[in-house]
């Protein structure tokens, strides 16, 4: 078949179909393609439609209960079927539900003029102190206000504290305390007051105060003294690399051009008649790395893990308090170690978790974060073996001194080698000092 037209255009031309399995092939796959745009057009459509419902419906979802829809949905078929099929006994059902409604309407409303505080006492407690907390209502306005309940969210539990009827000007106190049995992060807040009715159709909250947050701190065990011997080191720590510019005198050598022209020895310069340089050996600051699995295979219990985190946080508390450097890894992440307080904040909120990361992920990670490190710490759990161990001081950079420390609750204290790397067994806070002096005889 031919066609015609102007040469070089499209006028003209007779658009032949495509024939063959090809042809129908390609026509198949242009209309699914027309399909699926189509449906992912009214999907949008769709979903857009439905937000916007959901906004316009969201202050009646927020208000009715399960209850109360339920009850609303039957006073409406109620009413249907009653004036439909002239049943007397469902209009008076319908009546009765509806004047329930009303009723329930009537206890939800009225405004809410309070001025809610809500005052913690303490935002950072240690394990078992006693946190205590301040809430108080004061009606804002000249007009008394009905009674209400405060509900304020503690941790995953929630407290209800009822308010009774306040006159213009009007206060109501309470005081509560929060549970500080674990380490953890407890928010506390935000304060909403809720109004209800009776039978539990209707419920009206707003919201009146912010959240809160209470560090509930691991123990910790003050070392001082010769217990931490093997930790201490305030002057720095010499090496046997040699520097031209440090505090250690080494030796005297010849000088070179480029040398820094003060650390020429002008007695010895003048006595050999040749210039003469001083060298130093280089002396470096302690800097404690504490490496805390966070690994939930490392430990049996979680008493252990805790047990962990006590000894992880005296150990950094120490370092910050000789002013030291210290920085604290746990797997996958980096805790805060420049200050006391922001490093507990840290070691509160960490859990264990499964990970697939071990011990070794966590010691190549020690040795590739800082090249400054003197101590090395690994604080672990019973699980972890000693072929593990081993491995994982292997990845450590040489010339560190690096030690172990297995927390086993209940044991008893105790001290055996891997190979070069020292382990310790603790099975008490309390017997921390005592170790650390072990390790430092040792």
């Amino acid at each position: 078949m031919t066609a015609t037209g102007v040469p070089g255009t499209g006028y003209g031309k007779r658009q032949e179909k495509p024939t063959g399995i090809g042809g129908v092939v390609a026509a198949g796959r242009a209309q699914l393609l027309r399909g699926r745009r189509g449906w992912v057009t009214l999907t949008a459509a769709a979903r857009s439609r439905a937000a916007a419902v959901g906004r316009v419906l969201h202050p009646v979802r927020s208000t009715f209960s399960t209850f109360g829809v339920a009850v609303t949905l039957t006073a409406v078929a109620a009413w249907i079927a009653g004036l439909t099929l002239g049943w007397l006994e469902v209009l008076v059902a319908a009546i009765v539900l509806t004047v329930t409604l009303v009723c329930a309407i009537v206890f939800v409303l009225g405004r809410f003029k309070y001025e809610v505080v809500l005052d913690l006492a303490q935002a950072r407690v240690t394990v078992g102190d006693r946190a205590v907390g301040r809430l108080d209502v004061r009606n804002a306005s000249s007009r008394p206000l009905l009674p209400s309940v405060m509900e304020l969210p503690v941790g995953s539990g929630t407290a209800a504290f009822p308010v009774p009827r306040l006159p213009g000007g009007g206060s109501h106190e309470e005081i509560f305390t929060i549970p500080t049995r674990r380490r953890s992060v407890i928010t506390v807040g935000p304060v909403k007051s809720v109004r209800a009715d009776p039978l539990g159709l209707l419920r009206r909250e707003m919201t009146w105060t912010g959240e809160q947050e209470v560090f509930v701190h691991p123990r910790v065990k003050n070392l001082t003294g010769s217990s931490t011997g093997f930790l201490k080191d305030l002057e720095g720590r010499v090496t046997n690399d040699i520097t031209n510019s440090d505090v250690n005198f080494h030796a005297l050598r010849d000088y070179v051009p480029g040398d820094d022209r003060r650390h020429i020895h002008w007695k010895t310069t003048a006595r050999t008649g040749q210039l003469m340089v001083r060298q130093f050996e280089e002396t470096r600051r302690s800097h404690l790395a504490v490496l805390l699995s966070t690994r939930a295979e490392d430990y049996a219990h979680e008493d252990e893990f805790e047990l962990a985190v006590s000894v992880c946080g005296s150990l950094g508390l120490q370092a910050i308090k000789e002013d030291r450097g210290v920085t604290v890894l746990v797997n996958e992440a980096t805790l805060r170690g420049d200050h006391r307080t922001r490093l507990m904040d840290d070691l509160s909120r960490i859990e264990l978790e499964s990970r697939r990361s071990k011990l070794v992920d966590l010691a190549r990670a020690a040795s590739t974060a800082a090249a400054d490190f003197s101590v090395i710490a690994f604080v672990i759990g019973s699980r972890v073996t000693p072929t593990e161990l081993r491995s994982a001081s292997a990845r450590l950079p040489a010339g560190v001194q690096v030690m172990a420390i297995q927390c086993v609750p209940g044991a008893a204290l105790g001290r055996h080698a891997i190979a070069e790397l020292g382990v310790l067994t603790l099975g008490r806070l309390s017997d921390l000092p005592l170790a650390l002096k072990k390790m430092s005889d040792g």
